[in-house]
């Protein structure tokens, strides 16, 4: 289980690389949307720590995959939950998956 603390360490990961892929997709992918996100979130919160904060090892590509599920059951719910993306998928991630 993932205390509150790593949970919010979880949650300024994936803030730090959605901001950092949105720099990548501006700069390398001229504004394009990038469909393979998920992939590229991952390598990136592999490379800062995220094994570390969730306190067990993860791939990337592991990772990547846990990342395209909870954004799809992110996408499903109806309506969006409230707490914003962010914190929908860390607590998913914290939770295992």
């Amino acid at each position: 289980m993932t205390d509150e603390r790593s949970l919010r360490a979880i949650e300024e990961l994936l803030a730090e690389t959605e901001a950092a892929h949105g720099a990548y997709e501006t700069a390398e992918l001229d504004g394009a949307y990038d469909e393979q996100w998920p992939a590229w979130y991952a390598e990136y919160a592999v490379e800062h720590g995220m094994g570390g904060l969730l306190g067990r090892q993860v791939t990337a590509d592991e990772l990547g995959q846990q990342l395209q599920s909870a954004w799809a059951d992110f996408q499903a719910a109806d309506p969006h939950p409230e707490e914003g993306w962010v914190v929908f998928i860390a607590r998913r991630l914290a939770a295992g998956g």
